[in-house]
């Protein structure tokens, strides 16, 4: 058995306390590669406890690769190379470190929720490829599903027929901009970077809108991209005088705004805000995605374009087959059917509801929240000076973050955006300390 001990005293969870035991033998060396751990069952009467925590510790150490599971075989380390006893692993100089990210795109998706996950792809496994490519637009079942689901949280009526199945949002927004008509995008100022840089890779000039700023006219651009659910990242939700000046504005210019829906089903305040293209399908195109729902590493998105926009898409796609791989497809499907998302958006929007205000009891007394708590990071606006200080001190302590300024492009604005879907509770408080302490000394010199 492991040589492990647990201690019931401490307010560690048992299940985290067991996969840091895991983590420890397998860095210290007395774990190597292959090694075979116990049973679940055995395990756990061997520590006295129930064997949910070694389930839930095993479902962990899985998540983080520390561990494979063989079928029929059982689990086994996955990289056991001793590391020394009382340094960190040494690294090229070249290469950057590696940080614990309290980023804006890194979901909380619970460990135990994998078997869902893993349940999804042994399905896949099972079944039967298309003949030749697929459906350009996306495998219908996934279409249907997807429909039902836009509908239900989105007030989005739309037909299975009217979506595509995209790689991700920024590949929807990539194969919008090769179907639009001549002329520049309009984008929101701060805003999304990889919105801004799939822009200028299509060969199209990027005009800067002020953020909180109603956008009442659209000459000479063909398209706005916007976030209107939760603005990325100051966090507004686009009041509804807005709403409608910027339809009117595209509709005057002959232009199609780009709506962006990246994490609207994690309100915890008030229900979700209804999609801007619920107002009008004619002049909206709606970019949907299930990297905050599932995984970013799936690369999945949607896309429910104007019905012009749909059909030069669809003979494209039919010509290019740009379209995402049909195993992820069919893994999302499942995973939908299963009710597995639902589950995993429920059980994040709990945790994002209980984080949020964690972060801003931190924050609040050195820096000024932007928007309101929504989703799974919030923005702080402060001093360029306290902001950069703040974060060497989250890198020094093994975090990393994004300042503000980053998603600024002639906007005039510093601060930090506080990411706490990816990390884990302990990491979220450790990393809050030190941010909280490096705002109260304000910049480099301590002003």
């Amino acid at each position: 058995m492991l040589p492990v001990h647990l201690d019931r005293s401490l307010p560690t969870p048992l299940p985290a306390q067991l996969a840091a035991a895991v983590r420890a033998l397998v860095t210290d060396g007395t774990l190597t590669t292959g090694d075979r751990l116990p049973s679940s069952r055995a395990l756990a009467t061997d520590l006295g406890v129930a064997r949910a925590v070694v389930e839930q510790a095993y479902d962990q150490l899985l998540a983080e690769a520390w561990v494979v599971t063989r079928r029929g075989a059982g689990t086994f380390v996955a990289s056991g190379e001793a590391l020394p006893a009382a340094a960190p692993v040494a690294r090229p100089a070249t290469h950057e470190p590696r940080y614990v990210q309290l980023d804006a795109g890194t979901p909380w998706i619970d460990p135990r929720h994998l078997a869902g996950w893993r349940r999804a792809w042994r399905e896949v496994s099972a079944a039967r490829p298309p003949r030749g490519y697929p459906d350009p637009r996306g495998v219908p079942e996934l279409r249907e599903a997807l429909a039902e689901r836009l509908g239900r949280t989105r007030g989005l009526t739309v037909g299975p027929d009217e979506i595509l199945v995209t790689a991700g949002t920024t590949d929807g927004l990539r194969q919008l901009l090769g179907v639009l008509d001549p002329g520049a995008v309009l984008v929101e100022d701060p805003g999304y970077r990889a919105a801004v840089e799939t822009v200028r890779a299509a060969g199209r000039v990027v005009v800067d809108h002020p953020a909180n700023a109603a956008v009442t006219s659209l000459d000479g651009c063909a398209a706005a991209y916007v976030t209107p659910a939760h603005q990325h990242p100051l966090g507004r939700v686009m009041p509804a005088a807005d709403r409608l000046a910027l339809l009117g504005a595209a509709r005057a210019a002959d232009a199609v705004v780009l709506e962006d829906d990246y994490d609207s089903e994690f309100r915890y305040d008030v229900a979700p805000v209804p999609a801007l293209a619920a107002l009008d399908r004619s002049r909206v195109a709606y970019l949907g995605t299930a990297a905050k729902s599932v995984s970013p590493g799936l690369r999945l998105g949607w896309l429910v374009a104007p019905p012009a926009l749909h059909e030069r898409l669809v003979r494209r796609r039919t010509i290019t087959h740009d379209t995402p791989p049909w195993p992820t497809q069919r893994a999302l499907l499942t995973l939908l059917r299963d009710g597995w998302a639902d589950k995993v958006v429920r059980t994040a929007r709990r945790v994002y509801a209980e984080r949020a205000p964690r972060v801003a009891a931190a924050l609040s007394p050195h820096a000024e929240l932007a928007g309101p708590l929504a989703g799974m990071y919030s923005t702080w606006l402060t001093d360029a000076s306290a902001a950069t200080a703040a974060r060497a001190a989250a890198r020094a302590a093994g975090f990393d973050m994004p300042l503000l300024a980053q998603y600024c492009r002639t906007a005039r604005l510093s601060g930090l955006v506080v990411g706490f879907g990816g990390v884990t509770d302990s990491e979220l408080d450790q990393a809050l300390r030190v941010v909280a302490e490096a705002l109260a000394r304000g910049g480099p010199d301590g002003a």
